[in-house]
């Protein structure tokens, strides 16, 4: 598969996440919007650039490692997250190591990119079974951990240098509007 398919599989598997972000931010309160330093260690940095290297791996272009997303995805979460949302992503990570331990007798960094990926898209399906399941019962769903960390695998990779530079076309000061400008068919897009 290539990088292409991958983000299109990607667009149209978190578009509805995405749109649904907003069940996130309920319930905030002045409390929850303290700064944290930092809630995550090296290890749990490095699951999470495995994670993101899994959902955006290397082909001719970087992968999201390469970008240091698993660092701005613990930032992220570390300090614009709620309790909750923090809480559900530690938890959500430690339920995945346990999983990986239970399938593969290993750490998910230990296992294969087959088994990687084969055990992310099983978490996918599950959160869109999830939602599934709430919006045929008119219920609002309750947000998945691994749809936050995919959320997030995404953002900090096309928001960093190497994602903004090296996968998407950056242009740091835009020149005049040209909205007809040529497009062939494969070229990449254009970052902001």
């Amino acid at each position: 598969m290539d990088r292409r398919d991958l983000l299109k599989m990607i667009a149209a598997a978190t578009g509805m996440a995405m749109v649904a972000g907003d069940l996130l931010a309920q319930g905030l309160t002045a409390a929850d919007k303290v700064p944290v330093t930092h809630i995550f260690s090296a290890n749990d940095i490095a699951l999470l650039d495995e994670i993101a290297e899994t959902i955006l791996p290397q082909t001719d272009t970087p992968g999201a490692k390469a970008s240091g997303a698993g660092a701005q995805m613990a930032a992220i979460i570390s300090n614009c997250f709620d309790q909750s949302q923090r809480t559900l992503v530690t938890e959500g990570l430690l339920a995945l190591q346990a999983l990986a331990l239970h399938r593969f007798q290993h750490s998910f960094q230990a296992a294969t990119p087959a088994q990687k990926l084969a055990l992310l898209t099983e978490l996918d399906n599950e959160a869109k079974a999830q939602i599934a399941k709430a919006n045929a019962q008119q219920q609002t769903p309750q947000a998945h951990y691994f749809t936050v960390l995919k959320q997030q695998s995404i953002f900090a990779f096309f928001t960093s240098k190497v994602g903004a530079t090296e996968v998407l076309r950056h242009v740091a000061i835009p020149g005049r509007w040209d909205g007809n400008y040529p497009y062939k068919k494969g070229e990449r897009a254009w970052s902001l």
